[in-house]
């Protein structure tokens, strides 16, 4: 697979288009974007050419929110809710024949070691010269929000999986029949992360599917996925790093405690948590 130079950032979707212009305090002290810190995180895996996929009228609101880094961005509308996959789609003038980083914008990703969870990804998808999907260990009640794997490890690695089978939000029934991972804890399904390396495959599957009068427009990228699977080797990576889906419930609240755990003001932060613990306890005790 050739050098990964650009990414793509979906944000176009109705429940999302605000979600990446939200404020949070990053793991430096600072108060970014959504966008911002997502942008960030693609800068800091050595990607520069960066796509952003919005609705109409939104490209003023989301530059601004990028701040410094919103003049390097290039904004692809998808004129139409089609979902998903078409918004994937939508930046085929701009991938061309090119792998290319693919995040959600509705997603932030914490790294827990000294790389990015971008960085990690990219250098997966370079050693392994194939299309990889970060995934991340799920409980069984948590599928109806993610799109889901099936496979198996691939050999002497811990954390590698070749895909077999992927499914958009299963059922515990379809993700036991179908889906279980051999090795991986009872109750648990390697769902999506949010970030995915690409080969121009992927491109291809959605331009056929799109453009083909005799094909079926897909509803789901893992529609797509699956059909990847079938075509070429993909993998599958856990990464050192856990995903926070802000669109969640407390999920803006769970990231930012993420990102503070992480931070340069952890030490504080765990002191006020542990004071106001502390204070409700008391309270509640009279």
């Amino acid at each position: 697979m050739a050098k990964i130079r650009k990414a793509v950032i979906t944000a176009a979707g109705n429940k999302q288009q605000a979600l990446p212009l939200q404020t949070l305090v990053d793991r430096d002290g600072e108060s970014k974007s959504v966008l911002r810190i997502i942008v960030d995180e693609v800068i800091r895996a050595g990607i520069d050419e960066i796509a952003v996929v919005v609705s109409p009228n939104t490209q003023d609101a989301y530059r601004a929110a990028a701040g410094e880094a919103g003049k390097q961005l290039i904004f692809i509308e998808q004129e139409t809710s089609q979902g998903y996959a078409h918004a994937v789609y939508r930046s085929k003038d701009f991938v061309k024949d090119s792998p290319f980083l693919h995040l959600v914008g509705d997603h932030l990703y914490v790294s827990a070691d000294g790389r990015g969870c971008a960085e990690q990804l990219i250098e997966i998808a370079a050693l392994e010269k194939c299309s990889v999907s970060a995934v991340q260990a799920t409980k069984e009640f948590n599928l109806l929000h993610f799109g889901t794997i099936g496979g198996q490890r691939v050999p002497e690695q811990d954390k590698l999986y070749h895909i077999h089978d992927v499914i958009e939000k299963p059922t515990p029934t379809v993700a036991e029949q179908r889906l279980v991972i051999p090795g991986l804890r009872a109750g648990s399904y390697l769902c999506f992360f949010g970030m995915h390396v690409f080969s121009p495959l992927m491109i291809d599957l959605l331009k056929h599917r799109f453009e083909a009068s005799d094909q079926e427009p897909p509803k789901h990228l893992s529609e797509a996925l699956a059909e990847l699977a079938k075509r070429e080797r993909y993998l599958a990576v856990e990464l050192a790093g856990n995903r926070y889906e802000i669109a969640a419930k407390y999920g803006l609240f769970e990231a930012q405690l993420a990102l503070a755990m992480e931070g340069s003001d952890r030490d504080e932060i765990l002191t006020n948590i542990l004071d106001y613990l502390a204070t409700r306890t008391l309270q509640n005790g009279k």
